[in-house]
């Protein structure tokens, strides 16, 4: 009976965490270039009471043996990287990423990655986050642009009035071997790890990576309906420990009141 409460806890536990990761995800539904989390679940170890195979006294051998299980551990949140839907914003700026890759900003000097292609420019005319970092190539937009052009090869052209190209730069994306391994930092940003590896460079179209879709932002990945769905899930597994919590309780009562 007490090893029952022990269990029931760590499901508990572990349904708090999954709560905690739904409650994130529908959180930014709304955030542009959110990929939404996932939690899983590994049973904990298992206490062998007899094993399988062992001799009895018969001289046979047992078919089966005898393993409680003590409870379950959450074990990682990984980033799911499915495409999200597109929304057409008509800004020259917003930009998103049709497959795989990520835009480089560099913020106090470090890296990081964003799927959140949904720029603007600073006073020096540099297009950046709408938190002031900086696009990686840098890029200033000369003063008479009137129209900011990038195909889905990622070149980028600045025109005037007459529609002279005043200036160009190519923009690349970088790519990772695990995608899932990087860290949230927050404001959309992502940072490098060993468990990521590397990044690489190319340009959009090129080696895997996806093109630019300009005048468009990529929305959250995030599905409203499998969340609130996975909610009723956790929300009733949640009440089936706490009832083996209670259960445990009531059969402790019952042989404590047996001195009585």
């Amino acid at each position: 009976m007490i090893r029952s409460l022990y269990s029931a806890r760590t499901g508990m536990n572990g349904q708090q965490m999954q709560l905690d990761v739904i409650s994130n995800n529908l959180a930014n539904v709304n955030t542009a270039g959110f990929k939404k989390s996932q939690l899983q679940f590994e049973d904990l170890f298992y206490q062998n009471i007899r094993a399988a195979g062992a001799d009895t006294v018969g001289g046979n051998q047992v078919p089966t043996g005898i393993q409680v299980g003590m409870g379950v551990k959450p074990t990682a949140v990984s980033k799911i990287f499915t495409q999200g839907d597109y929304a057409e914003t008509g800004n020259d700026l917003d930009w998103a990423i049709e497959g795989r890759g990520f835009f480089k900003i560099v913020r106090d000097g470090q890296e990081y990655f964003t799927r959140a292609g949904t720029f603007t420019r600073d006073s020096e005319g540099y297009i950046v986050t709408p938190n002031g970092d900086r696009v990686q190539p840098e890029f200033s937009i000369p003063a008479g642009t009137t129209t900011l052009n990038i195909d889905s090869s990622g070149m980028l052209e600045a025109l005037d009035n007459q529609q002279n190209i005043v200036a160009s730069t190519q923009i690349t994306l970088h790519d990772f071997i695990n995608p899932a391994g990087l860290k949230s930092v927050g404001g959309n940003l992502f940072q490098e790890t060993q468990a990521s590896g590397a990044p690489t460079e190319a340009n959009p179209g090129a080696d895997g990576l996806g093109t630019i879709a300009q005048r468009y932002k990529e929305t959250s990945n995030v599905n409203v309906t499998e969340e609130l769905v996975n909610m009723i899930i956790t929300q009733r597994a949640y009440e089936v420990n706490s009832k083996a919590v209670q259960t445990s309780d009531r059969l402790l009562e019952i042989a404590n009141s047996l001195m009585r």
